[in-house]
This record gives structure tokens, C-alpha cells and sequence, in this order.
């Protein structure tokens, strides 16, 4: 199994409207960034990941799970665009906050603070782990 990260702005789409989706999951649809796509391409259904708020909040808030994997993205003609399908599994006890991650030294090498602008990434099950701690989960 692999682990990602989501990042979406609450206002364009929240944790509350993923949750809101149930079973059924919804696509990952709209990335127009061929690294975040090429990770949405090696995704496997069971395939774990963070939901995280960018925006003002920067936190991350939830754990989904791939429902769907790499097909064509519905929001465009354009075959070079893919996406996946996603459910939410779980609300973190504790949001883990960007600041949070950047102090702690054994996520320094995270995604997410090497790479903040993608909006999807690979995360390493040692940050994995570590972040469930964080989060109090």
C-alpha cells in the first residue's frame, strides 16, 4: 500500500463536503499539474491518504482512501488529464497544522514541505506513521 496527500481549498472543496460523499467517493478532478497526475497514475485502489486544507487553514484534516483508480478526468476532453476517485475514511482527532510538520525534524524531508505548491504527493509510511501520532490518532 501507498500513501498520498490531497490538498484542496476548503472554500473550493472541504473535508465536511468529501465526508458528505459517503461510500460512493468522488473524483480528484481539475489537476493540471502532469507530476500530480503522474502520482494519480500509480495509484491503487486501497491506497491511503491525508485530506489537507490548504488556503488559510494549512492543516491536515482527514484520512481518504483511492475508490477509483486513474481514468479520465470528466472535466475535460483533454486525454491527457486524469484523475482518481476518493472516499473519506476518518477524521483526524487533532487537524496536524503545516506549522506543526515544518517544526517537527523528522518530517523535514516531507512533500509537503519540500514540494508545498503540488497538490497531490507521495507520502512515506514513516510520515505516515508520524502524523497519526501528531494527530493524536
Amino acid at each position: 500500500m501507498n500513501y498520498w496527500l490531497f490538498k484542496s481549498e476548503p472554500e473550493t472543496w472541504s473535508w465536511e463536503d468529501q465526508v458528505a460523499k459517503g461510500d460512493v467517493g468522488e473524483e480528484w478532478d481539475g489537476v493540471r499539474n502532469y507530476q500530480a497526475r503522474n502520482f494519480m497514475r500509480e495509484m491503487k485502489l486501497g491506497d491511503k491518504g491525508f485530506f489537507y486544507h490548504s488556503g488559510k487553514a494549512k492543516e491536515i484534516v482527514g484520512i481518504i482512501e483511492i475508490c477509483a483508480e486513474a481514468h479520465q478526468d470528466s472535466t475535460t476532453d483533454d486525454e491527457r488529464w486524469d484523475c482518481v476517485d476518493i472516499k473519506a475514511l476518518d477524521t483526524l482527532p487533532s487537524p496536524v497544522t503545516l506549522s506543526t510538520i515544518k517544526t517537527d525534524e523528522r518530517l523535514s524531508n516531507m512533500a509537503l514541505v519540500k514540494s508545498s505548491r503540488l497538490s497531490v504527493q507521495p507520502v512515506t509510511h514513516a510520515e505516515w506513521k508520524i502524523v497519526l501520532e501528531l494527530s493524536q490518532r
